[in-house]
Order: C-alpha cells, then structure tokens, then sequence
C-alpha cells in the first residue's frame, strides 16, 4: 500500500476556536487537528534518516506488521534560528524550515520495504520529545519507536529516547 503525506505547518500555532453550539457564545475550545481514523492505535515512530532512525524504523515496521496496525511516521523539522535586527529594537529569532520531509517522503514512498504497512507522514516543527508524545497522543498510539542517540551532544544535553522515556504517556522502544 502507497504511503500517504500530511505536512503541518512546522511553526503552526493552535488557537482556541468558538464553539458555536454551546450554550455560551463565547465558550473557547482548543482546536483539535483532524487524523486519519485508520490510523488509530498505530506505532509512532521518529525519523529523520540517520542510521538509528532506519534500525527504529524497520522495527517499528515489523512491530505495526505484526499488530496489524498502521504505522505513523513523523519527522520533526530542523528549524534554524535566523536572527533579524530591526534598528533599535533587540534582535528577533526567526525559525526558517528546512524541506528535507520532502525529500524524506519520496524516499519512503520509493521503499519496497514499506509495501507492506500502510503508512503517513507527518511532518511537525519544535522539541522533538514534544511532537512525537503529541502525535502520539492524536493518534492514540500503542507504542512511539525512537532510535537512540550517540555523541557528545546526547551526553550533554540529554539524549531525544531518554527525554522521551521520562515524560511520554505510552510506551516508549528505544532501538540501538
């Protein structure tokens, strides 16, 4: 089965949308973004291209297969801070997206790999903990599968599966 894309807005915001069925006109209820209902219950899993985002993404492959589930993966965009000087105001960070969830879903859909799962991608901008407990919760995922970090920089701030492990509501599969 052919994968589907659905690309958010990596600097989307939710705003609080009037609910003009309540008894209150003006009653405020937060937005909540549509998902496939076929995707309910699925395997969240993070991708980015490295190497441990292909070992995470071919177990949770195996893991949707298996459960006969759907298989949700998200790729959390690079944002890059661009510092804007307007005269004598302080400087303004402006988040440029990067387009490599393009390049990313045509290389999945390319995969024979995935033929066999159906699958979406979502793309989302921010803390990558953050986004992927969020897509997890919208899609009342059974489990999110993350690669595990190596390097310096995992070791000083904090690696992304160990975050993730802490403060996620689901079960959390790091691969190594």
């Amino acid at each position: 089965m052919a994968g589907q894309e659905f690309f958010e807005s990596p600097d989307r915001e939710r705003r609080p949308v009037a609910d003009h069925t309540a008894a209150e006109p003006l009653a405020a209820e937060e937005a909540r973004p549509s998902c496939d209902p076929a995707f309910k219950h699925g395997v969240v899993v993070g991708f980015d291209g490295s190497t441990s985002s292909e070992r995470a993404l071919a177990y949770a492959i195996g893991m949707a297969r298996r459960s006969g589930s759907g298989l949700i993966i998200v790729h959390v965009a690079n944002r890059l801070p661009t510092t804007v000087w307007a005269g004598c105001e302080p400087p303004v960070f402006v988040d440029v997206p990067d387009h490599r969830t393009e390049v990313l879903g045509l290389e999945l859909a390319c995969a024979d790999y995935l033929a066999e799962v159906p699958w979406i991608l979502v793309e989302r901008g921010g803390d990558i903990c953050h986004e992927l407990e969020e897509v997890g919760r919208e899609y009342e995922a059974d489990a999110i599968v993350v690669g595990s970090t190596h390097g310096i920089v995992g070791r000083i701030f904090g690696s992304v599966a160990g975050r993730l492990a802490k403060r996620a509501q689901r079960p959390v599969i790091v691969i190594p």
